[in-house]
């Protein structure tokens, strides 16, 4: 493999220190080569989605309630927020969990 000054780098896999030395080293500002092919091309895989898994990975999906559960989960949501209407509407303050007047 040859980098952007046309030195031989050897086959052997690089330190940390040795990328990062590359990659501060490079030209941030340099033209790309006519020959330079896309990340995907050169590992053999076909990017599908806007970033890759390895980057940021999907979200899951969450778990799903039902009966008796979601009763009191909705119960319990209702009473935090009736919980914030009374303390607003009685004109007191509670933005940071200290309640203040």
């Amino acid at each position: 493999m040859r980098d952007h000054d046309e030195r031989v780098v050897d086959d052997e896999e690089l330190t940390d220190e040795e990328l990062t030395a590359l990659a501060l080293g490079a030209d941030p500002h340099l033209a790309l080569d006519d020959k330079a092919m896309p990340f995907w091309d050169y590992v053999g895989r076909e990017q599908v989605e806007p970033l890759p898994s390895w980057y940021m990975p999907t979200p899951m999906r969450p778990r799903t309630i039902a009966g008796w559960r979601l009763v009191v989960v909705r119960c319990g949501v209702a009473s935090v927020i009736a919980s914030f209407v009374a303390i607003n509407a009685c004109g007191l303050c509670n933005t940071y969990g200290q309640l203040h007047l």
